[in-house]
């Protein structure tokens, strides 16, 4: 039983290269940001289990007694699919019907928020219900976050809930994380266009494609993954030698994937704005993730101007999309005391 306000955070992620190709056995490459999402817990006395995301406008309770009658047998069967996932519940679609039921939600609802709301349930009755719970074991913290992924992505790769675990950067393969040795701080532009899209709908399409024109299909990955793994040896020269050239690499890398995946058909004009902003301006960018919209990511390098960049930043507000400054390789999930935060992130958490 929660005694006391438990506050976390874990960092956002972006990948740098691989994306849609990882789904196909190759290499990615994701780093954590430092921008991070905090969750804060804390006990209440009115017998009611609350969720409150207040960026996305998502404000629900239930009743801690009307949870723990319901007969949870629903969420012990399911399939295997991923050994080395370890013995945590894949969830099946079955069971997120059975979600559905106990959020009170239509058949049919398919939004961002009514899926993030059926993995916290899902996460919530899974893990009450073990008599013990060690939530200080990262490895278990990650196979749970995977859990909670597949109820909002179906079947996603691993990445997005290992690097925001375990923070840095790392090279993802066929289910294996080997964590980048300290990776360079590189700064970068994120910038979120604002258009929404479907992880998993982009996904099927990349497939589809595959399957239509193998042969021209398949190289565009086997390329993706040696942009990958080139980027992954520029970085670790960097680590220990950083000289001017390696960004000139790591830009031409930017520019060479973006290309690759405009070709495997998840780019998006408002992604083609971003890159034109950004080029105009001498940068290079890539979008990060799926696709089809969503973010994406522009290289800084260090000898960038202040005020250079500030205009690049008002360049990309002004085109309607959120844009932030940030670096790579930020820590994984962290506890925090009220004292360690700062005045903006308290006022922040304040306000839940």
């Amino acid at each position: 039983m929660l005694s006391e306000v438990l506050l976390v955070s874990a960092p956002g992620k972006v990948i740098l290269h691989g994306e849609h190709a990882v789904v196909h056995g190759k290499a990615a490459l994701a780093v954590a940001l430092n921008l991070r999402t905090f969750l804060r817990l804390q006990p209440r006395s009115n017998g009611k289990v609350s969720l409150n995301l207040p960026n996305t406008g998502i404000k629900q309770a239930w009743d801690v007694a009307r949870l723990q009658l319901l007969d949870t047998s629903f969420l012990d069967k399911y399939r295997e699919e991923k050994p080395e996932q370890g013995d945590i519940p894949a969830p099946t679609a079955e069971q997120v019907e059975k979600l559905k039921e106990v959020a009170g939600f239509p058949v049919d609802c398919a939004t961002t928020e009514h899926l993030a709301v059926l993995a916290f349930l899902y996460l919530y009755l899974s893990i009450c219900r073990k008599q013990r719970w060690t939530g200080e074991d990262l490895e278990l913290i990650n196979r749970w976050a995977f859990q909670g992924e597949r109820v909002i992505h179906g079947n996603p790769s691993g990445v997005d809930n290992a690097v925001s675990t375990w923070g840095g950067a790392l090279r993802y393969q066929q289910g294996k994380i080997s964590p980048l040795k300290r990776p360079p701080p590189l700064k970068i532009l994120l910038t979120n266009t604002k258009v929404p899209r479907s992880t998993k709908a982009l996904v099927a399409g990349v497939r589809s494609r595959l399957t239509k024109f193998p042969e021209i299909v398949a190289p565009l990955l086997t390329s993706i993954d040696a942009i990958s793994v080139e980027c992954e040896r520029v970085l670790g020269e960097m680590a220990t030698d950083p000289v001017p050239e390696q960004y000139l690499v790591l830009e031409e890398l930017i520019d060479m994937n973006q290309h690759h995946l405009n070709a495997l058909g998840v780019g998006h004009a408002s992604l083609d704005r971003l890159c034109q902003v950004t080029t105009a301006r001498g940068l290079h960018s890539k979008l990060t993730g799926a696709g089809g919209g969503g973010c994406g990511i522009t290289l800084l390098k260090p000898d960038l101007e202040r005020l250079e960049v500030e205009a690049t930043k008002q360049a990309l507000t002004d085109c309607g999309f959120d844009c932030w400054e940030t670096n790579i390789g930020a820590p994984g999930v962290s506890t925090h005391s009220a004292a360690s935060l700062d005045t903006h992130v308290q006022q922040a958490l304040d306000g839940l």
